[in-house]
């Protein structure tokens, strides 16, 4: 689900629907509707997956890293005045 997200340029918008998207597969994983009126942080604690939002931005600042790190010249170049 977070394939390529490193490389997004990430709005609340693309967050909010990430998050949805995980909470209805968190459901389907549970086999709970939306009738049936559990809240998020209890299905959270059930299936023990970690928040979305979270892991994303995790992802964009180890991507950012790499980039920097990069000798080659292709993106960035870090210069010294």
């Amino acid at each position: 689900m977070t394939y390529g997200t490193e490389t997004w340029p990430l709005t609340m918008g693309h967050i909010r629907r990430l998050r949805v998207t995980q909470r209805a597969m968190e459901r389907a994983m549970l086999e709970v509707s939306l009738r049936d009126q559990i809240r998020n942080e209890e299905i959270r604690r059930r299936t023990r997956v970690s928040d979305i939002a979270q892991l994303v931005a995790k992802l964009m600042w180890q991507w950012a890293g790499h980039i920097v790190r990069r000798t080659d010249g292709r993106w960035v170049s870090l210069k010294v005045l």
